[in-house]
């Protein structure tokens, strides 16, 4: 049953200038719950979320806030979307967001690759030469949907943006072209509008929020318009403008690595690889050229190239189609006949996140790229910008429906900057992990740096600069000759020491990994929106490991909601099943509340809708019976009467040996979970309450929704 349709039973079944004038926000402090809920004036005039940047997030972003009703637009400074790969890593939790937007993660799994194209890396000294070590990062619980009603998926960036444009679309959207318009004034203040070719070049606060000047093209005349919102999110990628344009600094590691990405296409080489050696990613290493080869789709023979660049003494213009063919017919091994490279770009790997995600009292916000720039070691990147999407969108629609006051937005900073900083640090983890191969073949990446910084600082000051580039590249000769056949083998000592060496690192899981299902799914949100307890597994975030470690279900708060196939109850003739991530609906603000029938249970439940109601908090019951329950006999109707917003579901365990839901969530069945919209676990009780059920619930909406201190 699609996701769509399942809610629907679900209801059915329930009876370039820069002026601030105001200070920051962060002089708020605790007050009654009740005192500090202000509905945002509505206004035709004003758009309530100005979305710049038209990413992969930027959409995610506007397709969540539309589906929970929330009016919003879109600027795009670029008049045409790239069709440079980037991207392809799809983790789990991505899957599961993208799952509830209209069947999105069911596209992706059809459309990618087949996963024996793309689960292993190879390492070898050319594509078509011998194989120096394989590493499967694919285990058999990475698919049997026991965690997670999806898998993770192999799909390029661009492809994706396809999909979510499409999807856009369907829900009301127009992409507009400025060339040539008449009707201006309208276009650029108009929900569900994609404006393409219009740049944010000043944000400005004012009464209503914020007002962005942004500047385009129409009928070849510059021009400039004023954009008035309650609220802007910065989706604007790893420069983005408007993070630059309200000051806020990036903290940690610049210039890891400077690279150069060459997009082309081979048939040929793909139909050789799928039959001899199907990969996602080749580490190659030869006395002529050193790279990472992306295989992005083996059957329609879609690749990435990703070779080092040293500037000044290299130069993107140096980077023709002919010297990208010779390169890559070195890594190859042999010639292509049908090579078309369709894109060179050159890139620069950081590790930073942004001190601040909020500005100007809470109304101008980073997500994506813009809050935080990782290495790709690890796929890191722009899932967590998917999933900052995902915490923000419920936020910022319950902020403007008087739900919550603005001072509970940061809350998102508090969550999502936690993540991002962990995330930064685990990539910069598994990219060193990555550097450990090439070292042990006596190619210290560490070296060739040093090498360079040296030509930059004292070379540089004394030959021009053909001399430099051809002393940079003798010394590299030199370091490559590391890898050659007389001296990469294991007649040779020294050959048979690294490659024993080389064994050793993939025997252990030290080389780059890709999975991460502990922090994939596992990761966990310690402050914010949320109440703690004393019961939880842990009050402290687990240092990063750098190598793989399986996610086990959490019901702690800030984890997400434990995975596990159900069944209504009241509808025993279908064999339709579906995860406990579906009862939380994607088109409202809404909590549920997640209990067993028990006396004790139902009267919490009956406190909670009391105490939702009279904060205008939306909220559903969902009653989980064991396994093989048949019928309720009306005994959850009758004790939550006269609430109707419930449902009945019965455990469906997989295999049937396996543990109750309460086991999977380490609880008693005495216990309750209540989930957030955004499927993170608010609170719970691990064996019931003995304070007045009312008074309680009071005391947990408030502390969920209550004004925040601010914290850095």
């Amino acid at each position: 049953m699609g996701i769509l349709g399942l809610s629907e039973r679900f209801s059915r079944l329930s009876k370039t200038s820069l002026s601030i004038h105001s200070s920051y926000f962060n002089r708020s402090r605790k007050r009654a719950f009740s005192e500090l809920k202000q509905k945002i004036t509505e206004d035709d005039s004003i758009l309530p979320v100005l979305i710049v940047g038209a990413g992969p997030v930027g959409l995610v972003l506007s397709m969540l806030l539309t589906k929970l009703g929330v009016k919003c637009a879109i600027l795009e400074k670029s008049t045409t979307f790239s069709t440079h790969p980037q991207a392809h890593f799809i983790n789990n939790r991505s899957m599961e967001v993208f799952r509830k937007l209209d069947g999105l993660a069911d596209e992706i799994s059809s459309s990618q690759p087949p996963v024996d194209y793309w689960r292993k890396f190879i390492y070898c000294t050319s594509l078509t030469g011998p194989i120096l070590g394989t590493v499967d990062h694919m285990q058999p619980q990475d698919f049997d949907r026991t965690v997670s009603p999806v898998s993770v998926a192999h799909f390029s960036q661009y492809k994706l943006h396809r999909l979510l444009l499409e999807k856009l679309v369907n829900l009301g959207f127009h992409i507009v072209d400025s060339h040539g318009s008449n009707r201006l004034e309208e276009i650029l203040i108009r929900e569900k509008e994609l404006l393409m070719g219009h740049e944010c070049v000043s944000v400005r606060t004012a009464h209503h929020g914020v007002t962005v000047t942004a500047s385009f093209l129409s009928e070849g005349r510059h021009m400039q318009k004023d954009i008035r919102c309650n609220f802007i999110v910065g989706t604007d990628g790893a420069g983005s403008t408007v993070r630059q344009l309200v000051g806020i600094d990036m903290k940690g590691e610049r210039d890891l690595q400077k690279l150069v990405s060459i997009h082309f296409i081979s048939e040929d080489l793909g139909k050789y690889l799928m039959n001899e050696k199907p990969g996602m990613l080749f580490f190659i290493f030869n006395s002529e050229a050193i790279g990472v080869l992306v295989a992005h789709d083996l059957k329609q023979g879609e690749f990435v190239l990703q070779v080092p660049f040293y500037p000044p003494q290299q130069k993107l213009k140096d980077f023709s189609s002919e010297m990208c063919e010779r390169l890559i017919f070195r890594l190859v091994g042999r010639e292509l006949a049908d090579i078309q490279v369709r894109d060179v770009k050159p890139w620069v790997m950081h590790a930073e996140v942004a001190e601040r995600y909020l500005s100007c009292n809470n109304r101008i916000i980073l997500a994506g790229d813009a809050a935080h720039r990782f290495p790709p070691a690890g796929g890191f990147g722009m899932n967590t910008g998917v999933q900052d999407a995902h915490n923000l969108a419920w936020k910022i629609a319950s902020v403007l429906n008087g739900i919550t006051p603005l001072s509970f937005l940061s809350t998102y900073e508090i969550e999502r900057r936690q993540i991002a900083r962990f995330n930064t640090e685990l990539s910069v983890q598994n990219f060193k992990a990555a550097m450990n191969v090439p070292s042990a073949l006596g190619l210290d990446p560490t070296i060739a740096n040093a090498v360079h910084r040296a030509v930059n600082d004292w070379i540089g000051t004394i030959l021009p600069e053909g001399l430099q580039r051809s002393v940079l590249e003798g010394i590299f000769s030199i370091g490559r000759a590391q890898v050659s056949d007389s001296l990469l083998n294991e007649k040779n000592p020294l050959g048979l020491l690294r490659l024993a060496k080389l064994r050793r690192i993939f025997d252990e899981g030290k080389s780059l990994q890709l999975q991460f299902p502990a922090e994939d799914l596992g990761f966990r949100y310690l402050k914010g929106a949320l109440v703690s307890d004393d019961d939880s597994s842990s009050n402290a975030q687990e240092a990063p490991t750098g190598g793989r470690r399986d996610y086990i279900p959490s019901a702690d708060p800030g984890s997400r909601l434990p995975h596990m196939s159900m069944r209504l109850l009241s509808d025993l003739s279908s064999k339709e099943t579906f995860s406990t991530l579906d009862l939380v609906s994607l088109d409202k603000v809404e909590f549920v509340l997640i209990i067993a029938p028990l006396e004790e249970s139902y009267n919490l439940a009956q406190a909670a809708f009391k105490v939702a109601k009279e904060h205008k908090i939306s909220i559903r019951v969902c009653v989980i019976w064991p396994e093989k329950t048949t019928d309720g006999s009306g005994k959850t109707e009758a004790a939550l009467e006269p609430w109707t917003n419930f449902i009945e579901v019965a455990e469906l365990r997989n295999p049937p040996t396996s543990v109750s839901w309460w086991d999977v969530c380490q609880m008693t069945d005495r216990g309750a979970i209540l989930v957030r919209p955004d499927e993170h676990i608010a609170w719970r009780t691990k064996f019931g309450i003995t304070a007045d059920p009312v008074l309680e619930m009071e005391r947990i909406f408030s502390t969920i929704f209550g004004a925040q201190p601010r914290q850095t």
